[in-house]
């Protein structure tokens, strides 16, 4: 298992040729609470950089990007059902959606924790 992370503040999960993603918990903190989540429909197929995703918080609505290419296999029911898990679980349990991998060569340019510390600090 890998944890990349995109200069957008998601993070992927990577398990064979799936992908798990969420935002992180740098992105859940700048937004405050979060009041709502809408989820890509399973089977959508999504194109890297696609707005996949929202999440609204009391201060703004945010788009969720596709950080890679693959298809909708699995979204978080448990999340749009109950938003504020993002704000007490941005890297666990409020994951958003399971991805299946199109094209594993556009996890390249994606960082690692250091460099997304680096990136956010």
């Amino acid at each position: 298992m890998t944890i990349l992370f995109t200069s957008d503040h998601e993070w992927l999960r990577i398990e064979g040729d799936v992908a798990t993603i969420g935002i992180t918990d740098y992105a859940q903190s700048q937004l405050g609470d979060v009041v709502f989540v809408e989820l890509p429909k399973v089977g959508r197929q999504l194109k890297k950089a696609e707005a996949a995703a929202v999440v609204e918080s009391v201060k703004a609505a945010s788009d969720v990007y596709a950080p890679i290419s693959g298809e909708v296999l699995e979204v978080n029911g448990a999340v749009a059902a109950e938003p504020a898990l993002v704000n007490s679980d941005a890297g666990g349990s409020a994951w958003f959606f399971k991805l299946r991998i199109a094209d594993k060569s556009q996890l390249d340019g994606l960082m690692d924790e250091a460099a997304y510390k680096t990136h956010t600090a």
